[in-house]
């Protein structure tokens, strides 16, 4: 047991939920918010991938998760949401936005 608490965790990526963007908000101030429908899971808070014609363009954390004018930390399958990523403003329509955790697993021997 010792010597299994030396080795690296092994890390594990779990995907929580995807949201197809369906049309892009340009603002006065700040990054461009993506309208999006939540189409599988749930969208959390946290780490998020876009994925544009199943190439991975941007990986980062979501800067607002807005459900109407209210700041959210969770919307669930079927439901709109605003998202905004911060560093990313290059949103196209039909674009999925991913979100993940990443899980740290005790190695074994």
């Amino acid at each position: 047991e010792a010597m299994a608490g030396l080795l690296e965790p092994v890390t594990k990526e779990t995907i929580v939920g995807s949201a197809e963007v369906r049309k892009v908000f340009e603002l006065s101030k700040g990054a461009p918010v993506a309208g999006c429908m939540v189409s599988s899971g749930r969208i959390v808070r946290g780490k998020v991938r876009v994925r544009r014609r199943k190439d991975v363009i941007y990986e980062g954390v979501t800067q607002s998760l807005r459900r109407f004018q209210d700041e959210v930390n969770e919307v669930r399958a079927g439901m709109e949401c605003g998202i905004r990523i911060e560093g990313f403003g290059q949103f196209e329509v039909g674009d999925a936005i991913e979100c993940y955790t990443i899980e740290k697993i005790a190695a074994k021997l």
